[in-house]
């Protein structure tokens, strides 16, 4: 019994298939250990650090976070430096990217600030929305940014602190103009067993729940609003109410 065979041959245009992809092969291998033997180069070690996005640290503390080595090169691994600067409270993120030959690029964004924690001796600490401190010096801003003490709320320490700068973070996000128009807020424990809080805007006061939600907060924008723009007098809102917000004019002795 005779046994045939066969030879099966590529087309050509397979073989060249197989050159480009052992082509892209090699230089992707290239492309993942070049960095491996270029951070032995003196060369390539860091000269110069950019920092953008500081408004309220410093760049010394940014730069102490990243636990640079003298011997530290632009193609060490850039998400170890990230992650050290997302392990400092009062950064929410950072992104590190290589600028070759000597420098790289550091982008931070920073915890927003919310209020001032005022304590019993008037003491002031900078918190975030969940009332935690943040390395943020009150009296004004890390290096690099502009000058003058930060534009707080504040906030009398106590035992609710954590719902009153909550809701104070709600309003920052819904409108910050009224946000900066608050001197300082406080719950009203004596009056109100719900644990509701007053804010502080100028010589105007504004009742809210401390649960308030996006609706209530933009419900107080638009009666502001509509107060200014007809220059009508008043002296508190009361927001406390499902659907409404009543306007209290003292001096008149009534509501409306």
């Amino acid at each position: 019994m005779k046994w045939k065979f066969r030879v099966l041959r590529l087309p050509r245009v397979s073989w060249r298939v197989l050159a480009w992809a052992g082509v892209v092969l090699v230089v992707m291998v290239a492309w993942m250990t070049a960095p491996l033997a270029l951070r032995r180069l003196t060369f390539f070690r860091v000269r110069q650090v950019e920092i953008v996005g500081i408004r309220y640290l410093s760049a010394e503390r940014v730069l102490e976070a990243l636990q640079l080595s003298p011997e530290a090169s632009v193609f060490d691994d850039t998400g170890v430096l990230a992650g050290r600067l997302r392990g400092v409270t009062g950064i929410a993120d950072a992104a590190v990217i290589r600028r070759p030959p000597a420098s790289l690029r550091v982008i931070v964004r920073e915890t927003e600030p919310v209020a001032l924690l005022e304590d019993a001796r008037g003491s002031l600490e900078v918190v975030g929305a969940d009332a935690r401190p943040l390395p943020f010096d009150p009296a004004g801003p890390g290096a690099g940014a502009s000058a003058g003490p930060l534009d707080l709320p504040i906030v009398r320490a106590g035992t609710e602190d954590s719902g009153v700068v909550g809701l104070l973070a709600r309003m920052q996000a819904v409108d910050p103009a009224l946000f900066q128009a608050i001197d300082a807020a406080r719950e009203l424990r004596d009056d109100s067993p719900g644990g509701d809080v007053a804010l502080e805007l100028g010589t105007h006061r504004v009742l809210l729940n401390r649960d308030a939600g996006p609706e209530v907060i933009q419900a107080v924008v638009l009666v502001v609003r509509d107060l200014a723009a007809k220059a009508r007098p008043y002296d508190e809102l009361d927001a406390r109410y499902a659907g409404q917000v009543v306007v209290r004019r003292r001096a008149a002795g009534r509501s409306a």
